[in-house]
């Protein structure tokens, strides 16, 4: 008969699967995109929306998904949101026209921002001590971290041998049967006892969606256009909004108390900006396969193998290392493995290969992805109280969500103002070493923002 670990092991698989499902979606059509154009004649400008318009819903609804999840109860939350991103996906599968695709993954988006709160809720709440919560929170971040790029992986091979389609179709069964799982799996969290912040929430959502539209549009218009000079000042005025809305309120959308530890300010810096990196690197190292190594969707998708098992694998052991070094060593030490590896990618040529010239700067760049995310996820979550829990995890997701679509917006938008006509490779030196310069200022955050270990893990002869 099974124990009652053996269900929180089961449930906790469950919402891992979810987990994964949700971050792949974010990449999962990018190696599909010029068979969609050529399917449903998207234009070239368009095309970008496919991903961006999931990012947008994503990263505006997070905050909002996360004080829902704490009111009606993290289980309720969660099995409504893959209700709901499991409908966007079935649209988007059967979708006969860019504006029919597009609608579909926004409505992905919104599930998604519903139920991503209340998988890292859920996964903290499990937990019946520290040692159990640091390793669940250490798959969950392998999982988010590989999900990108096993998105690619599968996009690729679906693509490859079936239809594009079947990129947002494979959801559909997944999503139905989580759904019915979840509920005989894990009992309803405690609820909060409140109402939503209506103008918290519509000031948020603004605020977030206007941040990622500027880099949107930068990519697209540049940066001296009205639509993204338009798009920063409507992002200062709105959050500026939201903040003085936030400190009124009796229940806030977001506890600012929330963001005024130091720590936790500097995790989330380092999290949006390695994170964005990361996301960046994905995009471009992607579009380099294909356009420069001539790699088919699927050829492409399996060229990153190497980059999710060595995430997986490394992730496992961070929690060890995590107890014996502390957070700060190694994400200052990760954050300057990214840092190198950027600068390896930003040497690729028309001329470079595979195996002598990419493959070694993708290991590096994984070990040092894993050497930060699961010590940065620790502490930004440190101290947090399960009644805030969902909220907690909304500010994580947003700043990784947000995090990843200023990354690709940004660093693109670098590659097309310095990439020449027809030499794909001439825009990756400028991209590449930007983004580099990112990767060592999160190094430096975490220098003089976080402690070298948890307050709640501080061995006693180091005070430090």
């Amino acid at each position: 008969m099974p124990t009652r670990s053996n269900y929180r092991t089961i449930a906790l698989s469950v919402i891992l699967t979810v987990q994964l499902m949700l971050q792949m979606d974010f990449l999962i059509v990018i190696v599909s995109l010029k068979n969609i154009q050529a399917d449903l004649g998207f234009t070239a400008a368009n095309l970008s929306w496919i991903p961006n318009a999931f990012g947008l819903a994503f990263g505006g609804l997070l905050l909002l998904g996360g004080k829902l999840g704490d009111i009606i109860g993290q289980v309720k939350a969660f099995r409504l949101g893959v209700a709901i991103f499991v409908v966007g996906s079935f649209i988007g599968g059967i979708a006969q026209s860019p504006e029919i695709l597009i609608a579909a993954r926004v409505i992905q988006g919104v599930g998604s921002a519903l139920a991503g709160p209340s998988v890292l809720a859920l996964i903290t709440i499990l937990a019946t001590n520290e040692k159990e919560k640091n390793r669940s929170l250490s798959l969950f971040v392998a999982i988010s971290s590989i999900g990108a790029s096993v998105g690619l992986i599968l996009g690729g091979a679906l693509t490859e041998f079936f239809s594009w389609r079947w990129s947002l179709l494979v959801n559909v069964p997944i999503g139905i049967l989580t759904v019915a799982a979840i509920g005989f799996l894990v009992p309803e969290t405690n609820k909060v006892n409140g109402k939503i912040d209506l103008l918290g929430a519509i000031t948020g959502v603004s605020a977030s969606t206007a941040i990622v539209y500027i880099f949107i549009s930068a990519s697209e218009n540049g940066w001296m256009t009205f639509t993204t000079i338009a798009a920063f000042i409507s992002a200062l005025v709105i959050s500026a909004i939201f903040i003085w809305v936030e400190s009124k309120v009796a229940e806030p959308l977001l506890k600012l108390s929330i963001l005024r530890p130091k720590p936790r300010q500097g995790g989330l810096i380092v999290m949006a900006a390695i994170l964005g990196m990361h996301c960046a690197t994905l995009f471009l190292v992607l579009q380099y396969m294909q356009q420069i190594l001539k790699y088919n969707p699927l050829m492409a998708g399996f060229a990153y193998l190497p980059l999710p098992a060595t995430l997986f694998i490394v992730s496992s052991i961070v929690p060890r290392l995590v107890i014996r070094f502390g957070n700060r060593p190694l994400i200052v030490i990760g954050s300057i493995l990214v840092t190198a590896s950027l600068v390896g990618f930003s040497m690729l040529t028309n001329d470079s290969a595979y195996l002598t010239d990419l493959l070694i700067y993708l290991l590096v760049h994984s070990i040092g992805i894993s050497l930060v995310l699961t010590p940065a996820s620790i502490v930004v979550l440190d101290g947090i109280d399960n009644q805030d829990a969902g909220i907690a995890s909304g500010v994580l997701q947003v700043s990784q969500q947000i995090g990843g679509a200023i990354g690709i917006a940004a660093i693109v938008s670098i590659y097309t103002a310095n990439v020449t006509q027809h030499d794909f490779s001439s825009g990756l030196g400028a991209a590449f070493l930007t983004a580099a310069g990112i990767s060592l200022i999160a190094a430096v955050v975490a220098i003089f923002y976080i402690p070298k270990f948890k307050m709640n893990t501080l061995p006693v002869s180091d005070p430090s």
